[in-house]
């Protein structure tokens, strides 16, 4: 039994186009469409029959429904992007508004949870990866997406590919690091799981790349068999990048441009869960007490 496919509707269909113009990357368009769509529902009628007290409603019942200032504010810019673009209806949206996002500290691991965190890493080709997020700083999309040509071991460098905001950077490559992508290089090519110029770390088939599904599944079972009882992800291997340079003296504005950031402010977070640095700053008790 086959099944037709249904037809896109031509409303649907302009709001597509709207972002393809716009070359909004695809995970973009899939969430802005997903938002579109779940508020269609709760409107029981075609959205471009809205009106701002419909659109105040449905804020009101994502709030109602628990759901978080982090999908709450993507769900206003996806309705914000249909409306003001593809509607040319601006002033629909009026009443909603973003929320405040609390400001979450990073989780950080320490030098030696790192160290035993990779230890217990189950195969050679994910150890590899975790070093690679962890000494080089990288986002796990940036790590699966990075191909064999992008290791130039002449300039100690690491070439991103359109990380995240699609922009192009160079990541350090520690000589440690260098070694271990060798090991990993030898052994793939050995079994024949890597394919000339192809991706880094392959998936199954090696025409693919590995997921960040996968990754982030090796590092809960990492975490595990290390015991390490912290809430532990990908990105915190980026954390504890940014965490123990920043112990280690370096420059702010140095880890900035490492990790790709746009803002140093976003940077400046990791100065409050540097450890090391808090230790060494002297309490004015202290000086009382000196004195007394």
């Amino acid at each position: 039994m086959t099944h037709t496919p249904q037809p896109i509707s031509p409303l649907r269909q302009r709001m597509t186009d709207d972002m393809r113009m716009r070359q909004l990357a695809p995970k973009t368009q899939a969430g802005y469409l997903r938002v579109v769509r779940e508020f269609t529902r709760f409107l029981g009628r075609s959205p471009d029959t809205a009106t701002v007290e419909d659109l105040r409603r449905y804020q009101l019942h994502l709030v109602d429904q628990g759901v978080s200032p982090v999908s709450l504010n993507a769900a206003i810019t996806g309705l914000k992007f249909f409306f003001e673009i593809t509607l040319h209806e601006p002033d629909l949206m009026a009443r909603m508004q973003p929320v405040r996002v609390p400001r979450v500290l990073p989780v950080v691991l320490s030098p030696d949870e790192v160290g035993r965190l990779i230890a217990a890493t189950g195969n050679l080709k994910h150890q590899t990866a975790l070093s690679v997020a962890y000494g080089a700083g990288l986002r796990a999309s940036e790590v699966v997406a990075l191909k064999v040509g992008d290791v130039d071991g002449q300039r100690m460098t690491l070439r991103i590919e359109q990380g995240k905001g699609r922009k192009d950077r160079y990541a350090m490559l520690s000589p440690v690091l260098l070694e271990r992508l060798r090991v990993w290089w030898r052994v793939a090519h050995t079994q024949g799981r890597m394919l000339e110029r192809g991706w880094l770390f392959p998936g199954l088939d090696p025409v693919d790349p590995l997921s960040t599904r996968q990754l982030n599944r090796a590092i809960h079972a990492a975490a595990e068999a290390a015991n390490i009882n912290k809430r532990v992800s990908m990105h915190t291997l980026r954390h504890s990048f940014a965490t123990h340079l920043l112990e280690q003296k370096v420059d702010i504005r140095v880890i900035q441009v490492l990790l790709g950031h746009k803002k140093l402010e976003t940077t400046a977070l990791y100065a409050q869960v540097a450890t090391d640095l808090l230790r060494e700053v002297i309490s004015p008790l202290e000086k009382l007490q000196n004195n007394g």
